[in-house]
C-alpha cells in the first residue's frame, strides 16, 4: 500500500496571501531546537512550535544544500531562528549510518553513505489511522455497483473470508481482469443544504486475483475462482468486485490552511460510528470542485443549541462552538475524506467545518 510521506515544504504554495506571516503564533512553550523521533508526525512537530500548526509553511526554511530538504527523518534537528524579525525553522540532518565496502583494488575499505529511503521520512499524520482509506475506500457514482460481480461463497461455504482464502464470485466477466478490488456498497450521500446527490461510499475491503473462470447457467454470467491477495476488513457475501482504481494518490502534502473560504458539513463517518473522536475518519460535503486539496486543515464547530428566552418569550440559537480540527487526506470531485486530529468533545455528523 502506498504511504503518505511528509512534505515539509509546500509544492502547494497556494495563495496563503490571506495568511500573512504576522499571523504566525509561536507556542509559548516552544523549544529552540527539536530532534525528530521515530513515530513523530509533522502535525506533532508543528504543534511543538506553533499554536496553529497549519501555518507550518510560513516558518519552514528550505536548505537547498540538504539532500531531499522537503523530507524530515528521525534524528534530524530542527532549529528555530529569526530572520528579519520573523521566526523560521532550519533543518540540520542527523547522523547517518554508513557501511564499509571494498575499494577499487579490492583491498581498501571505503565509507559509503547509506541514503535514507523516502518511506523512512516522518508522515504528515498517523498513517495507521488512514491506511484502509488511503488507497481503497473511495467515492463513486450512486449506481456504480449495478451489474458488477459479487461474492457468492468462500471455500467450504465460509461466509467470512480473509487473506489467503479462495472465494467465488458470480457476474458478468465479459472482459476478465487479472486482479480486482473488493468493495462494499456504503451509503449514498446527499448534500443536506442543496439536496444534490454527492456520491456513494465504496468501502475498500481488499484485493483478489482471478484464478479461474467457468461458465454459469445464467446467460452472460460466469463463476470466478479468486485468490484473496490482501484484506483491510473481513470479506462478506455480496461484497462486489470492481477494477482496481487507477488513480495516483497524492504522496506529498503538509498541513496548510485552505486557499478558499470553507463552509461545509461532516456528512458521514466510518462504518456507522455515532460519536466521532480523535483519529476517526469523516466524510465532508466539500471536494475538488470547492478548491479543497489534501493537507487542508479545517476547524470543526458544534452547532449551538436552541434555548428558550423566558423574558422575550421566544427561542434563541446559541453560537456555534469550535470543538476540533481535522486534516483532509483525500479528495474527490464533490466530497473529501479527513482525519480528526483534535477533538475537545465528541463530534457528530452535521457538525460544520470552516477555515481554521
Amino acid at each position: 500500500m502506498k504511504k503518505i510521506i511528509l512534505a515539509a515544504v509546500s509544492m502547494l504554495a497556494v495563495a496563503l496571501g490571506t495568511q500573512a506571516q504576522d499571523q504566525v503564533r509561536l507556542n509559548p512553550s516552544h523549544p529552540d531546537a527539536y530532534v525528530v523521533q521515530k513515530g513523530d508526525t509533522l502535525w506533532d512537530i508543528s504543534s511543538e512550535f506553533l499554536v496553529q500548526p497549519w501555518y507550518w509553511p510560513e516558518i519552514w526554511q528550505v536548505n537547498p544544500q540538504v539532500e531531499n530538504p522537503h523530507l524530515i527523518f528521525p534524528g534530524d534537528s530542527l532549529r528555530l531562528v529569526y530572520v528579519d524579525g520573523q521566526p523560521q525553522l532550519q533543518l540540520q540532518r542527523g547522523p547517518r549510518a554508513y557501511q564499509l565496502s571494498p575499494g577499487a583494488n579490492g583491498n581498501r575499505l571505503t565509507p559509503q553513505i547509506r541514503r535514507e529511503a523516502v518511506e523512512d521520512a516522518i508522515p504528515a499524520i498517523p498513517l495507521d489511522a488512514i491506511n484502509a482509506f488511503l488507497s481503497r475506500t473511495r467515492i463513486v457514482e450512486p449506481d456504480a455497483f449495478e451489474g458488477t460481480p459479487y461474492i457468492v461463497s468462500g471455500s467450504d461455504n465460509h461466509i467470512l473470508m480473509g487473506a489467503g482464502d479462495t472465494i467465488y464470485a458470480r457476474g458478468d466477466f465479459e472482459v476478465p481482469l487479472a486482479s480486482y478490488g473488493l468493495y462494499r456498497p456504503g451509503p449514498v450521500y446527499v448534500d443536506p443544504v442543496s439536496n444534490e446527490t454527492l456520491g456513494r461510499q465504496a468501502l475498500g475491503i481488499g484485493e483478489v486475483d482471478l484464478l479461474q473462470l467457468d461458465p454459469d447457467n445464467r446467460p452472460g454470467f460466469s463463476v470466478a475462482t479468486l485468490g484473496v491477495a490482501s484484506t483491510a476488513r473481513e470479506i462478506r457475501l455480496e461484497d462486489h468486485l470492481m477494477p482496481v482504481e487507477e488513480r495516483s494518490i497524492d504522496a506529498l502534502f503538509h498541513p496548510s490552511a485552505p486557499a478558499v473560504t470553507v463552509n461545509g458539513l461532516i456528512v458521514g463517518v466510518d462504518e456507522g460510528v455515532t460519536q466521532i473522536g480523535k483519529f476517526d475518519v469523516v466524510i465532508l460535503n466539500l471536494g475538488e470542485r470547492d478548491g479543497i486539496v489534501p493537507g487542508n486543515v479545517m476547524a470543526v464547530y458544534k452547532r449551538g443549541s436552541m434555548v428558550r428566552d423566558r423574558i422575550a418569550g421566544d427561542s434563541v440559537k446559541l453560537p456555534d462552538e469550535r470543538a476540533g480540527e481535522m486534516m483532509v487526506f483525500r479528495t474527490f470531485e464533490k466530497m473529501s475524506l479527513a482525519l480528526i486530529l483534535e477533538a475537545d468533545r465528541p463530534l457528530a455528523v452535521m457538525d460544520s467545518v470552516r477555515n481554521p
